[in-house]
C-alpha cells in the first residue's frame, strides 16, 4: 500500500532555485572580487617594497662603501620606521651584517597581522647596493603590509555589505517574478477547485502581467463560459422535463400524480393543525358528443377552455389538474367550511355558460358536474376522498347535467344548467 507523498508547491520548488541562484551568483562574485583585491594588493604591496628599498639603498649607500655600521643602522632605522616593513638587513660586499631593523611587536594582534600579510601579501626582496655601477653591499627587506591587510579587510566589508544588498534586491526582484507566476496560477486553480467542487461556474480567472498565463486564464475563461451555458441548457432541460413529467401537455394543469402529491402533503398539513381540506372532481357532460361531432380539435380546445376558466374561479393556494380525459380535480386547501366548496363549485359551472370557440369558428355550450368529498368528513386518505368526491360526482351527473353534488349528504345541494 503506497504513501501519499507531501508534494512541494510550485512556489517553494521556484523559491528555492531562485535562493540557490542568487546565493550561487553573489557567493562567485564575492569570491571573484576577493581575489582580484587581493592580487591587487599583492602587486601594490610588492612594487611599493621595492620602492623603499631603493630608497634605503640611497639613504645606506655612504655608510656601506666606509663600512659605517652606526651611520647605516640610523639610516636604516630612519626609512624603515616609516614605511611599511616589518624587517631591513644591510649586509657589505662580504655578506657581512651590516645594519639590522626589526619593527617592534605591539601585541598578539601585530603578530597576527604580520603574520597573515606575510601569507597574502607581499614576499621578502633582496636586492644589491650599488656604487657607480659596482655592487657593494646588499638589502634583505620584508615587508609589513599592516596598512594593506586593513585596507584589504575594509574592501572585504565593503564586498560583504555590496553582497548582503545585491542578495537582498535579487531575492525582492526573485519574490515579485514568482508572485507574478504563482499568484495567477493560484487564482486559476480557485477557479478550477470552485467549478469542480461547487459548480461554480460563473467565476472567472483574473487577468494576469505574463503573457502565456494571461492566455492560459482567458481560455479557461472561455472553457467556464461554454461550461456555464451547458449547465444552463441541463436545468432548462431538466425543469422542463420535470413540467412535462408532472403537467398536462395540453391545458398546462398538473397531472393526476402532481395532484396526488399535493393532495397527500395538504392532509398531513390538515391533520396536524385540526383544518378541513375539500377535493372536488369535475367532469365534462358533454365532451364525447363534441369531440364525436367536431373532431379532436374541438375536443382539445374545449378541454383547454374548460382548465383556464376553472382556474380563473380558484383561490390563490388551490389547485386544479386533469386526471385524464375531461375528468379534472380541484384542490381546496385550507377549507375554512363546507359552504365555501360548494360556492366554488357554483362558481365554476356558472363560468360555463358562455359559449366556448372552437377551431372554424363554430362555437358550443358544455356543463360540469362537480362531486365534492371533504376531509376529514368522508375520508383521511387521498384515495377515499378521491372516490368519494367522484361517486359524488355520479351522483349529480344523475340528478342532472351540469350540478353538483357533496359526498354522502343527506340533502344533497343540486345547481342544474340546462341549454337551449
Amino acid at each position: 500500500m503506497s504513501r501519499n507523498k507531501v508534494r512541494p508547491t510550485l512556489r517553494s520548488v521556484i523559491a528555492r532555485g531562485h535562493m540557490i541562484l542568487a546565493l550561487v551568483a553573489v557567493t562567485l562574485a564575492s569570491v571573484s572580487l576577493t581575489l582580484l583585491g587581493v592580487l591587487a594588493l599583492r602587486v601594490y604591496a610588492e612594487h611599493n617594497l621595492h620602492l623603499i628599498a631603493r630608497s634605503i639603498n640611497y639613504t645606506v649607500e655612504a655608510a656601506v662603501v666606509f663600512n659605517d655600521s652606526a651611520a647605516a643602522t640610523e639610516a636604516l632605522s630612519l626609512i624603515a620606521s616609516t614605511e611599511e616593513v616589518a624587517q631591513a638587513e644591510v649586509f657589505d660586499i662580504n655578506g657581512k651584517l651590516l645594519a639590522r631593523w626589526v619593527r617592534p611587536e605591539t601585541g598578539m594582534l601585530s603578530r597576527v597581522e604580520l603574520q597573515i600579510a606575510h601569507a597574502l601579501l607581499e614576499q621578502p626582496i633582496s636586492q644589491p647596493i650599488l656604487r657607480q655601477g659596482q655592487t657593494v653591499g646588499s638589502l634583505h627587506l620584508v615587508g609589513h603590509g599592516g596598512s594593506l591587510l586593513r585596507f584589504l579587510l575594509s574592501g572585504l566589508v565593503g564586498i560583504l555589505i555590496c553582497t548582503a544588498l545585491s542578495a537582498w534586491v535579487a531575492l525582492h526582484l526573485s519574490r515579485r517574478l514568482l508572485n507574478g507566476i504563482t499568484v495567477p496560477l493560484q487564482r486559476l486553480a480557485a477557479v478550477a477547485h470552485a467549478a469542480r467542487s461547487e459548480r461554480d461556474f460563473d467565476r472567472r480567472v483574473p487577468s494576469a502581467q505574463i503573457a502565456e498565463l494571461d492566455s492560459l486564464g482567458s481560455d479557461f475563461n472561455a472553457l467556464l463560459g461554454e461550461m456555464e451555458a451547458w449547465q444552463s441548457h441541463l436545468q432548462s432541460e431538466n425543469e422542463t422535463l420535470a413540467h412535462q413529467a408532472s403537467h398536462d401537455s395540453l391545458t398546462g394543469l398538473p397531472n393526476r400524480a402532481f395532484f396526488e402529491g399535493r393532495l397527500i402533503r395538504a392532509l398531513r398539513s390538515a391533520a396536524k393543525v385540526n383544518e378541513r381540506v375539500a377535493v372536488l372532481f369535475l367532469d365534462s357532460d358533454r365532451f364525447k358528443d363534441i369531440n364525436d361531432s367536431f373532431g379532436h380539435a374541438a375536443g382539445d380546445a374545449v378541454l383547454v377552455a374548460v382548465a383556464d376558466r376553472v382556474r380563473a374561479q380558484l383561490r390563490e393556494n388551490d389547485l386544479v389538474a386533469r386526471l385524464g380525459g375531461d375528468e379534472f380535480a380541484v384542490l381546496l386547501a385550507p377549507l375554512h367550511k363546507a359552504e365555501d366548496a360548494q360556492r366554488i363549485a357554483d362558481k365554476i359551472i356558472s363560468s360555463m355558460d358562455v359559449p366556448i370557440p372552437l377551431p372554424g369558428g363554430t362555437e358550443v355550450l358544455t356543463s360540469l358536474s362537480i362531486g365534492i368529498a371533504i376531509y376529514p368528513d368522508h375520508g383521511a386518505t387521498p384515495g377515499t376522498l378521491l372516490n368519494a368526491a367522484d361517486t359524488a360526482m355520479y351522483q349529480a351527473k344523475r340528478q342532472s347535467s351540469g350540478g353538483q353534488q357533496t359526498a354522502e349528504s343527506e340533502h344533497p345541494v343540486v345547481n342544474v344548467q340546462h341549454r337551449s
